[in-house]
């Protein structure tokens, strides 16, 4: 999605599709390996109709990967990217490269980057050269742990307000909000995430669009992420309200993956 009718591609893809990215962080070792579960989503996801699939391979596969991209219903985007487009940066990759290679979307600030380092500073930062170079931006928030008092909900909220600093209403087009409870996620979740946590993010997300854009903000898709398998998916999509979903660990297994696009494909 490039070029003139960039905005309104991605409006129409992300609001007339579920979207669901899958992020395989640093998953698999070998390139055949990746070949091979990307070809076996590929099967699945390019028949559907009402669901727009982006995966995030590690960057080091994706140039072999793009070479097996056919059409519009699956792509590739990458896991993370830098705050110039170009400089004496080792070690890192630009916006305008990722764009240069065929990818579509990039993760910005998922939990695991932020626990090494990443500001809200940096983030937004990189949002904004995400922007500039045409890619589709996934910006990440979550709280890492649910108080009585609320104070998590104003946490989220900072999150957005200071990651889309300096964000044009016309450059809403271009961004993607998931939200990712911490708590949530990986071998020390305290719980599952419920849809009912999920709603709850996701009315204080477009309140807090509202209050920043007015009725543009609207137009930004909401994804949830955490946990997500073939049992869930159908719950989070229309109990929660949401527009996808952000898919770790379960994006790596094709038929997992596959049951969680066709869940998807069902929901209108």
């Amino acid at each position: 999605m490039c070029g003139f009718f960039a905005p309104f591609l991605l409006w129409y893809y992300c609001r007339m599709k579920k979207l669901i990215i899958g992020n395989w962080k640093m998953y698999p070792v070998e390139l055949k390996e990746a070949r091979e579960r990307f070809t076996q989503i590929k099967k699945t996801a390019s028949v559907l109709r009402n669901v727009q699939t982006v995966i995030c391979p590690p960057l080091v596969y994706a140039g072999d990967l793009k070479k097996m991209v056919a059409g519009h219903r699956v792509t590739l985007g990458a896991q993370n990217a830098w705050l110039e487009q170009e400089g004496a940066y080792t070690g890192e990759v630009s916006p305008s490269q990722i764009r240069s290679v065929g990818l579509t979307h990039v993760i910005i600030g998922h939990s695991e980057r932020r626990v090494l380092g990443e500001t809200d500073e940096m983030i937004n930062k990189k949002i904004l050269a995400g922007i500039k170079a045409g890619l589709v931006v996934v910006l990440c928030v979550g709280e890492r742990e649910r108080d009585k008092d609320g104070e998590y909900l104003r946490y989220v909220a900072s999150q957005i307000k200071l990651a889309l600093k300096n964000v044009q209403k016309k450059e809403l087009s271009n961004m993607v909000i998931a939200y990712e409870p911490i708590w949530a996620i990986g071998k020390n979740a305290l719980r599952a995430a419920s849809s009912e946590d999920a709603l709850e993010i996701a009315i204080l997300i477009k309140k807090t669009l509202a209050d920043m854009y007015n009725r543009d903000g609207s137009h930004v898709p909401i994804l949830y992420g955490g946990s997500v398998n073939e049992k869930n998916t159908k719950d989070f999509l229309t109990a929660s309200r949401i527009d996808g979903l952000l898919v770790g660990r379960a994006s790596l297994d094709p038929f997992v993956f596959g049951e969680i696009l066709r869940g998807a494909e069902k929901v209108k």
